[in-house]
C-alpha cells in the first residue's frame, strides 16, 4: 500500500488538545471533529488540507489526554498518514484502533511544508519526491496494515466475526 501526499510540518509535542482542541469534544462526528482538526497551531489547516496530505512531526507526537478523537479528527480531514520521530503509546494505540496510518522516521528534520512525499506502508520507505531522497521509518507490522486497511479496530473484529 502506497500513498503520496504534501506535508504539513509541526514541531515536537504536539498534544492532543492541539490536534483537536477539548472545547470540541461534545461531539464524535468526524466530519464536525475534521473542522477544527490542528485549529491551534494553524488556523487555516482544515480548510486548506487536501485528501490524502501528510503531517509530519517531531518528537512525541500525540502526547496529553488519552483521546481518541485526535485520530479520527486528523483521519476525518483527509491526511492519509502522520510521520513523526515517535508518538506518544496511547496516541500510536489510538490511531490504529481509529485506522489512522502512522510511521516512526527519524528524518523529519529534513522534510518541510509543502514538501511532496510517496510512502510505501509495507517497506517503510519515504520518497522525497523533490530530492528523490529515500528515507526509513519503521515498518508497519501486516496486522496493524490490516486494521487500518479495515477502517479501524472495530471494522477489523466485524470483519473477522463474520
Amino acid at each position: 500500500m502506497k500513498t503520496t501526499g504534501k506535508v504539513w510540518k509541526f514541531g515536537d509535542d504536539v498534544d492532543t488538545d492541539l490536534i483537536i482542541p477539548a472545547r470540541y469534544l461534545n461531539t464524535s462526528d468526524p466530519d464536525e471533529l475534521a473542522q477544527h482538526c490542528m485549529e491551534d497551531v494553524d488556523p487555516s489547516f482544515a480548510g486548506k488540507v487536501s485528501p490524502s496530505d501528510i503531517i509530519v512531526a517531531g518528537k512525541y507526537f500525540g502526547c496529553g489526554s488519552s483521546r481518541e478523537h485526535a485520530p479520527i479528527a486528523i483521519k476525518a480531514a483527509g491526511v492519509s498518514c502522520v510521520i513523526a520521530k515517535n508518538f506518544a503509546r496511547i496516541f500510536y494505540r489510538n490511531a490504529f484502533n481509529m485506522g489512522l496510518l502512522i510511521l516512526e522516521c527519524e528524518d523529519t528534520d529534513k522534510f518541510q511544508t509543502g514538501d511532496k512525499l510517496t510512502v510505501d506502508f509495507d517497506s517503510g520507505e519515504i520518497i522525497h519526491t523533490g530530492t528523490k531522497k529515500t528515507f526509513q521509518s519503521r515498518p508497519i507490522p501486516p496486522f496493524m496494515q490490516e486494521l487500518v486497511q479495515s477502517g479501524g479496530l472495530m471494522n477489523y473484529i466485524e470483519k473477522k466475526a463474520k
